[in-house]
């Protein structure tokens, strides 16, 4: 599971122009919106404008996808992620609707289209490239999801977050020594979460029984 750890801001966040917003994503609609778009890393937008995203449309039911607050859980979240294309729980959230089999509506028809709208808005999100990777690899797209976790280990080479997600996603894929490295990275750098040296271990053990085996 993706823990949301809001990776540092850089210097100066990418700003676009309403006239960048108005240009379409191709197939998914514009990132033109009557509220926003705003960058979910912006302090100031995290104060402001996004607790009234949440409280209206992006409640904890909406998260677990029990039921919409305003209208159909679909709906909620596609506001939400209007209004804030790179939220990642809500992009979370988004991918668990897909992979349920959850519909989606024309303008937007897909998870694809939410990423797309998301990288395209804030190209250089490294949670982003990190939520989309574990999508796709749940799907059973790895090469692809293979590209964004090096994309986003690529953005965010310190962040302890990025590098733990990442070594789950290379140790599922049997790069044990890639996974340690990983998560020697991680762990340098204060991630609490053990759930992958765990898994490194009991990969070790697997191989030393094999080992023994053949022996």
């Amino acid at each position: 599971m993706f823990m949301i750890r809001v990776l540092a801001v850089a210097a100066s966040i990418a700003a676009f122009s309403p006239a960048a917003w108005a240009q379409p994503v191709p197939g998914c609609g514009t990132l033109q919106n009557a509220y926003g778009p705003f960058d979910y890393r912006d302090p100031q937008a995290r104060q402001q404008s996004l607790p009234i995203v949440e409280q209206f449309h992006f409640t904890p039911d909406v998260e677990m996808l029990v039921h919409g607050k305003s209208g159909t859980v679909i709906g909620d979240l596609d506001y939400t992620l209007r209004a804030f294309p790179n939220h990642p729980r809500a992009l979370q959230a988004l991918a668990r609707y897909a992979l349920a089999g959850g519909h989606f509506r024309d303008e937007i028809p897909s998870a694809d289209c939410y990423f797309q709208r998301a990288l395209t808005f804030a190209r250089d999100d490294a949670t982003v490239q990190a939520i989309y990777g574990s999508y796709l690899a749940k799907r059973g797209d790895v090469e692809a999801a293979r590209s964004r976790y090096e994309e986003a280990l690529r953005l965010a080479p310190d962040s302890g977050e990025v590098n733990y997600n990442a070594g789950l996603f290379f140790l599922q894929q049997g790069d044990l020594e890639r996974a340690k490295t990983l998560a020697k990275a991680a762990y340098d750098r204060g991630y609490p979460l053990q759930g992958l040296q765990r898994k490194i271990a009991e990969a070790e053990a697997a191989d030393a029984r094999k080992r023994a085996a053949v022996k």
